[in-house]
């Protein structure tokens, strides 16, 4: 009886869906394939691709998703096993022993408020359930695009190779040079940016131990704001000003990437402004600083 109350509280008709498969595919396998494959394109481009970038952490959020809902869906049936077992314990109650009062009427009151407890524990259980499915298969549909996604921006940027080897080639690698740390591209950069832009919320840019173009001295960051607080409209306009100013400037100077205002824009792809999904701040979006990144 018990077994059959289980089956029942776990049917795909009394859930509203049908079971998530089990023969998927290990999407955290895949992801973390892909992230090797990136990680070699980065390197042989010289540098974080944003796009690439981008596709990838969105990606790893929705996988991370994913399992996050798979493992909340497994405890949840779980769950409902535990109170299956815990209401064919308690016994039904008879409604006629309730009203005579047969045997001990507190215990049958007591028996009475677990069975109404109960009921509607299993009610919310199941309708825990429902939603539970519905968002792991949601949250798992949502993963595999991002996946797909990732190997179709992979494919893309290898079919670019040779426009991108070209472009490599056309500025030649630099090494960084003085003691300031920076390549010479890197510091004509930020010397004609600060001759044309006032900084009162000041720069930086080498930054040693940073896996990406900060530490190849290779990139600076042009604060617009102070504390991490959003930009005031006069240095909006100014982010934007120095922004478009590196793209006009950009096949000159040999700039690579600007991200800005939580968008990026690649020379490498050709692919203009992109809008970057949310990193957790003003920082880490780039809402409060200007970045510049140098073949």
């Amino acid at each position: 009886m018990a077994v059959a109350l289980t089956v029942m509280l776990l049917s795909p008709a009394v859930a509203g869906a049908a079971p998530i498969q089990a023969a998927r595919p290990n999407p955290e396998a895949e992801l973390k394939k892909l992230t090797q494959e990136a990680a070699a394109i980065n390197k042989n481009y010289r540098g974080q691709v944003q796009s690439l970038e981008e596709t990838r952490v969105q990606a790893s959020k929705a996988t991370t998703n994913a399992k996050s809902l798979r493992r909340a869906l497994a405890n949840a049936e779980t769950d409902v096993v535990r109170f299956a077992q815990t209401a064919y314990m308690g016994g039904a109650l008879d409604d006629d022993n309730l009203l005579s009062f047969q045997g001990n009427a507190n215990l049958a009151l007591g028996q009475a408020a677990t069975m109404s407890y109960l009921a509607s524990r299993r009610a919310t259980q199941l309708n825990r359930v429902k939603d539970l499915i519905k968002r792991a298969k949601a949250a798992e549909k949502s993963a595999d695009a991002k996946i797909v996604k990732l190997k179709k921006d992979i494919a893309d940027l290898k079919r670019q190779r040779v426009r991108i080897e070209g472009l490599l080639a056309k500025y030649g690698f630099q090494t960084p040079s003085g003691s300031g740390g920076l390549t010479p591209r890197t510091i004509t950069m930020r010397n004609l940016v600060l001759q044309n832009f006032p900084m009162p919320y000041n720069y930086g840019c080498l930054r040693p131990g940073d896996p990406g173009d900060h530490g190849s001295g290779r990139a600076c960051d042009f604060m617009m704001s102070a504390g991490g607080s959003v930009p005031t409209e006069e240095a909006m306009d100014r982010g934007n000003r120095l922004a478009q100013w590196a793209i006009d400037n950009g096949n000159r100077l040999g700039v690579m990437y600007i991200i800005w205002q939580q968008k990026y824009y690649d020379v490498r792809t050709g692919a203009g402004w992109k809008m970057m999904s949310n990193r957790g701040g003003n920082t880490a979006n780039h809402i409060d600083h200007v970045h510049i990144s140098m073949f």
